[in-house]
């Protein structure tokens, strides 16, 4: 059935379509204009439209439609086009129920790619038709929120950003703003009065445009991100402290050796190759921090010791802040490509042969693809496992998030080996004991549901390696106590921007942020 305001009349098969010939079943229409209900025909005309497909073949209804003229003598429009709302709106050349599945499409996967499916299904359409209908599409107004949830989402990491406004209470999307900028938010917020609770994170444009949008609202800090920020604090408290790091990590293994004052054994041949631009990088990593402390000295801000050095601005202030330039370290990789060739690698090295090229000619006879590179680190690691030093004299610290993350633990809970390495971390920086300390006693805090110790902590730990995540919480009091004592966080708000990010990677950036919104609120 096609339409109950229609009768068919004829079916006409076609090799590519099926025609349907058609009338209107009504006598009489009302005037779009006054609404006054009129029999007189003025004329007929010939009127084409695209309906469902039927069996894999395009539909085309021929509809024999009618002009009409107004009974009403003072009506400005004397004559118009019959009205048909459940079959066509005015002007269109597609059937309602066609454009509704058309849309479907597009909100579901886009322009080019909802056109190529379209042709597919018998609905043929053009990819900036459906761009056009996605526009053109209405939503109706979601339900006045009460508890509602901020984020950021990038259009490119670390470059520009978005916001997105989700409902907590019923989990769906509100809004997707093109800038994380307070005066958005606010504008926002201001337009949707009744918001009671705004959930967010650390971010002070959110803070800013919620107390500007929403001042009677209470504003909740997420709890990830409150101890995110204190494994970055404590992060960056093990950076400040490295050399304290390198000579646990040098205690440790004289201990375990058996002898801490036995001559060290000679160090693993490697790849000279490879060592070397190591040891360049390094040294360049250190005449860069050399110079942008020199800078520093000199009065300069990050922001213009950057172009100085040819380095990003977010890289200066880290290395600022760790008190010194990053030290790489790669973990050790396997090959797939060494696979089939490890026994007869292992055969050869037995019999005697250690030269990295010999072996690498030897095995790109039987097959092998990969580089002569590939084949010496596998020497380098080979040499290393058969080398006579004790293998406990080549322990090697924890990485600065392993540390920050021993630091935070409960000590009881951590194994020997491990408390002998925080024993002689806090012998070198006894700040870091204390930063652990303070660390496992914010995330009890955080974790639990009273805040009567926060404001005892902010005053211990001013002093201390976390005094500025200290006075951070402090600035943002009044938010971190409704995160202890409130269960709203942005834990739903992730979850749609995990949507987002699906829908913005199917666009390849086609018809930028009004189809991406119009995507995101039809998918909600």
């Amino acid at each position: 059935m096609i339409s109950p305001e229609l009768s068919i009349v004829q079916i006409l098969p076609q090799a590519d379509r099926v025609v349907l010939v058609a009338r209107p079943k009504a006598m009489e229409t009302c005037c779009p204009c006054c609404g006054r209900r009129t029999r007189r025909v003025h004329s007929h005309y010939m009127r084409r439209l695209t309906d469902l497909p039927w069996q894999g073949r395009v539909v085309e209804i021929r509809l024999h439609a009618r002009r009409f003229r107004c009974a009403n003598s003072q009506c400005p429009r004397r004559i118009f086009t019959e009205r048909l709302p459940e079959t066509v709106q005015p002007k269109a050349r597609r059937t309602a129920r066609l454009g509704e599945s058309q849309l479907a499409i597009g909100f579901a996967v886009g322009g080019e790619p909802g056109s190529r499916l379209s042709d597919r299904l018998a609905m043929p359409v053009s990819g900036d038709t459906l761009l056009r209908m996605i526009r053109a599409a209405g939503f109706e107004p979601p339900e006045a929120p009460r508890v509602v949830g901020i984020d950021d989402w990038a259009w490119r990491k670390g470059q520009r950003y978005g916001t997105i406004i989700c409902d907590l209470e019923r989990n769906r999307v509100l809004d997707l703003l093109p800038d994380r900028n307070a005066d958005t938010v606010a504008s926002w917020l201001e337009r949707h009065p009744g918001i009671e609770v705004i959930a967010r994170d650390r971010a002070g444009v959110y803070a800013e445009g919620a107390r500007r949008g929403a001042p009677d609202a209470t504003q909740v800090a997420d709890r990830w991100h409150l101890l995110q920020n204190l494994g970055e604090a404590l992060r960056l408290a093990v950076g400040r402290h490295r050399k304290a790091v390198s000579a646990a990590g040098k205690a440790m293994a004289s201990e375990m050796a058996g002898n801490a004052e036995a001559e060290p054994e000679p160090p693993v041949e490697t790849s000279s190759k490879l060592d070397c631009l190591r040891q360049s990088r390094r040294n360049q990593r250190s005449e860069f921090y050399a110079e942008i402390l020199q800078l520093r000295e000199a009065g300069l801000s990050p922001r213009q010791i950057a172009p100085r050095i040819g380095m990003n601005v977010r890289t200066v202030e880290r290395w600022l802040a760790a008190g010194g330039e990053p030290e790489h370290r790669r973990p050790p990789s396997r090959s797939v490509l060494m696979d089939p060739f490890r026994d007869y690698l292992e055969k050869r090295w037995e019999e005697g042969q250690h030269n990295g090229l010999q072996l690498w000619t030897e095995i790109k006879h039987r097959g092998f693809e990969g580089s002569r590179a590939t084949v010496y680190r596998w020497t380098a690691a080979r040499k290393e496992r058969s080398s006579t030093t004790p293998p406990n004299s080549r322990w090697r610290p924890p990485s600065r998030r392993n540390c920050a993350w021993l630091l935070s633990e409960d000590p009881t809970s951590l194994d020997e080996q491990t408390k002998r390495f925080l024993h002689h971390l806090h012998e070198n920086a006894p700040e870091l004991s204390i930063a652990g300390e303070l660390a496992r006693r914010f995330a009890a805090v955080i974790r639990g549901d009273d805040d009567a110790g926060l404001e005892q902590w902010i005053a211990d730990a001013t002093g201390s390696e976390l005094a500025s995540l200290a006075a951070g919480i402090g600035r943002d009091i009044e938010a971190v106590r409704a995160a202890i004592t409130q269960p709203w966080s942005t834990s739903p708000v992730e979850g749609q921007i995990n949507r987002l990010k699906t829908i913005k990677r199917q666009m390849y950036g086609r018809a930028a942020y009004p189809l991406l919104r119009s995507r995101l609120l039809a998918a909600a």
